[in-house]
């Protein structure tokens, strides 16, 4: 399906926009984003509290307006894919995501604390990647061609 606003095609792919319009900005920045508990200690063991940590997580991302478009909740690991917007830092996001997801999760599960020598959930590091539906390739050819390809009609500027 697509949507056209201010000059500017919207697609949706199964009910999701892929791009994003705010007042100031239109974007589309996906990561897929991956974290693990601390010693890789499985905790989300069934499907109650793997439940629990998505509702969790959902309830942190509507609260920094992080829009989710896939989200696993697997025995020790966290996987989402996830769109936020461009002033926002992924370590930022990161932050926001893990601190309270722990600091809520030993609110409603406080035995899985003693479960984890030092009383930490999640594990320091992080993954994160772009995800897109163009190549690298494809994008640097379109910036290389600006000038010559791509320029609306305008006048080109001399390539020197």
């Amino acid at each position: 399906m697509l949507l056209k606003a201010y000059g500017i095609v919207f697609s949706t792919l199964g009910g999701i926009h892929m791009f994003i319009k705010t007042r100031a900005n239109v974007y589309r920045t996906t990561y897929h984003l991956v974290w693990v508990t601390k010693y890789r200690k499985p905790i989300f063991i069934d499907e109650a509290s793997r439940q629990a940590m998505k509702s969790i997580l959902r309830e942190i991302a509507e609260r920094n307006d992080i829009t989710i478009f896939e989200m696993e909740v697997v025995a020790d690991h966290i996987h989402m894919v996830v769109s936020f917007p461009p002033h926002n830092s992924i370590s930022s996001v990161m932050k926001a995501l893990k601190g309270p997801s722990a600091r809520e999760w030993f609110k409603q599960f406080p035995a899985t604390k003693e479960l984890l020598w030092g009383g930490a959930l999640w594990s320091g590091s992080y993954f994160a990647s772009t995800v897109g539906d163009v190549s690298q390739a494809i994008v640097l050819e379109y910036v290389q061609n600006q000038l010559t390809d791509y320029n609306s009609g305008r006048p080109r500027r001399d390539s020197s």
